[in-house]
Order: C-alpha cells, then structure tokens, then sequence
C-alpha cells in the first residue's frame, strides 16, 4: 500500500508545480507585458498633459475635448492605455479561469 501512496503524492506535487507554471506562464507573459504598458503611457500622458477639472458632471464633454485638442502623442498614448488596461483584464479574467477550473483526472 505505501507504494501507491507515493505515486499519489507523486502525481499532486507534480500537478502542483504544472499549475504554477501555467499561472506564472500566464502572469509573466501577457500580464506584466500589459501592466508595464498601462503604467508606461500613463506615466507618459501625465508628462504631457495634467489638468484636473471641477465639474464632475461635464467631466465626458471634458475628456472628449480634452482629447481632441490635445497633441498627436497623447492621443496615441491614451488609446494605447486603453488598450492595454482592457487587454490587462482579459488577462486576468483568463487567469481566474483557469485557476478556478478543476483540473481532469
């Protein structure tokens, strides 16, 4: 009998260390790559532009004029923000996917 219980510690610890292999494949290729990039633009539009507005209310009137006349970059920069934030939670949707999901026997 102790033999099988081997083989069943075997297969868990092995089991294990593919999951986290999968996760840490997942976080260290897409994610990250994503999260640097919101981070990056981000850093980059606050160099170019900051101001705050007061009115919360007119506050899409005052991004979308905002946006239009800014410069060429920062526009570039935003859509890329946006573009990597939206990336960023289809990753992290993914992720919780497949570490929730139960793995085959």
């Amino acid at each position: 009998m102790e033999p099988m219980t081997d083989q069943t510690n075997i297969e868990r610890i092995v089991m294990q260390r593919v999951r986290l292999i999968r996760v840490l494949r997942l976080i260290i290729s897409t994610a990250v790559l994503a999260l640097l990039t919101g981070i990056a633009t981000l850093w980059g539009i606050g160099r170019e532009v900051w101001v705050a507005p007061a009115d919360l209310v007119h506050l899409p009137d005052f991004f979308v004029a905002a946006f239009v006349q800014t410069r060429f970059i920062v526009q570039v920069l935003a859509v890329f923000t946006l573009a990597s934030f939206l990336y960023l939670i289809v990753e992290i949707t993914r992720l919780f996917v497949d570490v929730l999901k139960p793995a085959r026997s």
